[in-house]
């Protein structure tokens, strides 16, 4: 059912109830908070995932949004609304297609209702949307939010200064749709990146495939940093060692927007096997070392792409379970077919003896049978068949089987 704004006034049957109330204010419509929010850093970059919102908090759509902004601040994700704006910094904005009138909404159980599509040069609603911050030294500094009310009170008692116990620095982010006429809705959930050493970057990739995946293989990168100069990295004091994993990514796009992950979990081992497998397309990769401490985690740059343009030289397998039957004139043939995907067909090889073997069939024959009547009754036939699939490549021969044809 449409929304609309709707001044009522009740008509009571005593004189007394006659007065007119105050107006109601106009309906307001705002975007709900940015769902599916993440924030994942890459070596000085951290990019900031979330899906444009659809639908207003009253459970009406399209949405009345304008943009997208994003906050992010040096600090713990308790800060409140108030602090992110006023200590924070705003990192980016996407802007959105948005209604050509805001008022114009149906309630989202109503499917029936036809929605007005929204208009712009943005985004559509309900995308995922990216927006990318590269970290500098300013970045790094903790915002100064004022001390608190316990350190006021230690201060006061003239008690033994107390430090907070060790933490993790990060780096706290959110999301918030700003509707068209610059009104903020509902901030999303924080999403926090930690300001820790990122790890090494992984070297020595190397790349093989077969007809089944790709494998990568490359060089373990140490949980602790090397010395360099004599000085390790610093590291807040209290904080363990991070565990290291891997993620590898699909670069193939000239220039890919986000890099296409392609592990669903972080690898342990230094190796990672691709079942994708597209003959003819060029495919590249590049893999990162991701350090974690607690909840907390960093990847490294990238390691330079390696790339190959997957081409079929694998044939098939051979082709198994040949058997021949003799008949008046002819000699038939069966075998069992062939489990390849990419499987053509299937060539045929008559001769008088195991060494003198020619093709019987110019082109390959999709059936796994075939009746040969072009034969001499009484004289001595040797028959062979290899699988040959759609690039051209064929396989060994299958096992030899003769037979002589009756009269």
């Amino acid at each position: 059912m449409k929304r609309a704004v709707v001044l009522a006034c009740v008509v009571a049957a005593s004189a007394a109830c006659g007065k007119k109330g105050p107006p109601l204010p106009p309906l307001v419509h705002l975007p709900i908070a940015p769902p599916g929010i993440t924030a994942e850093r890459r070596g000085d970059i951290v990019d900031v995932t979330f899906t444009v919102p659809d639908v207003n908090t009253d459970k009406t759509k399209p949405a009345n949004i304008d943009r997208v902004d994003v906050y992010a601040i040096t600090a713990a994700p308790t800060v409140t609304d108030e602090q992110l704006l006023k200590r924070g910094t705003k990192v980016g904005s996407v802007a959105v297609k948005s209604p050509k009138d805001p008022n114009d909404v149906v309630d989202v159980d109503d499917q029936d209702e036809e929605v007005e599509p929204a208009v712009g040069a943005g985004l559509d609603q309900g995308v995922v949307a990216h927006v990318d911050e590269t970290l500098t030294r300013q970045s790094f500094v903790p915002a100064d939010l004022g001390r608190d009310r316990r350190t006021r009170t230690q201060d006061a008692g003239g008690g033994p200064m107390i430090g907070p116990p060790p933490t993790l620095t990060m780096r706290t982010y959110v999301a918030v749709g700003v509707s068209s006429r610059g009104k903020r809705g509902p901030f999303s959930k924080r999403v926090t990146a930690a300001l820790i050493e990122p790890p090494a970057t992984p070297q020595d990739v190397t790349m093989t495939y077969t007809e089944k995946a790709v494998t990568l293989t490359w060089s373990t990168v140490a949980a602790t940093p090397e010395l360099e100069g004599g000085v390790l990295p610093s590291r807040p004091l209290g904080v363990g060692a991070p565990s290291i994993a891997y993620n590898v990514y699909d670069v193939s796009a000239p220039r890919p927007a986000t890099p296409e992950k392609v592990n669903k979990d972080p690898l342990t081992d230094a190796t990672f096997e691709d079942p994708r497998i597209t003959w003819g397309q060029k495919r590249c990769y590049s893999v990162r070392a991701l350090a974690t401490v607690g909840s907390a985690a960093v990847e490294s740059a990238p390691s330079p792409p390696v790339c190959e343009t997957l081409a079929d030289t694998f044939p098939p397998a051979a082709p198994t379970g040949l058997k021949s039957v003799a008949g008046e004139k002819t000699i038939n043939l069966i075998w069992d077919p062939s489990p390849e995907s990419d499987l053509e067909g299937y060539i045929i090889f008559r001769g008088t003896g195991a060494a003198d073997l020619q093709p019987l069939t110019p082109q390959p024959i999709k059936e796994t049978n075939f009746s040969d009547d072009k034969v001499t009754p009484g004289t001595r036939y040797v028959y062979a068949v290899k699988a040959v699939d759609k690039t051209g490549n064929a396989s060994p021969f299958s096992e030899r089987v003769d037979e002589t044809a009756r009269e």
